[in-house]
């Protein structure tokens, strides 16, 4: 296992973006739009010498009043190298009231499923 990618908020993309990219040496991705959030950008930022990402993202929401979603981190990514072990994670942390939203096929391209940790931050797990 390891980690996929960590997702941050931001209420302004292209400065956080513009942060990585200067203080890490960071390539920073094109935009992504979401064509079933109306709102929803984010940008994957690669980190150097290794597979490390961070997921930056924004919403019109962040301007406004906070809830469960705000400036700062929001989950991390674990991937489990395949379709078969998503599911059968996302089996049990259902039957054990932990599974958030079951596996599906992400807009941007990821086979995942959400889980909860007991505080209630969520942790994707991906193929």
């Amino acid at each position: 296992m390891r980690i996929a990618h960590s997702a941050l908020w931001t209420r302004d993309l292209d400065a956080a973006a513009s942060f990585w990219e200067t203080y890490f040496g960071a390539t920073v991705g094109e935009p992504y739009h979401s064509r079933r959030r109306e709102g929803f950008v984010s940008r994957f930022v690669q980190l150097p010498d290794g597979p490390d990402q961070i997921e930056l993202m924004t919403g019109p929401w962040l301007r406004g009043r906070l809830d469960n979603e705000h400036v700062g981190w929001d989950h991390i990514a674990v991937s489990l190298g395949s379709r078969d072990a998503v599911d059968a994670l996302a089996g049990r942390c259902g039957q054990d009231g932990c599974l958030a939203s079951g596996p599906r096929l992400t807009g941007d391209g990821f086979y995942e499923a959400v889980i909860l940790m007991p505080d209630g931050t969520p942790v994707e797990i991906t193929e």
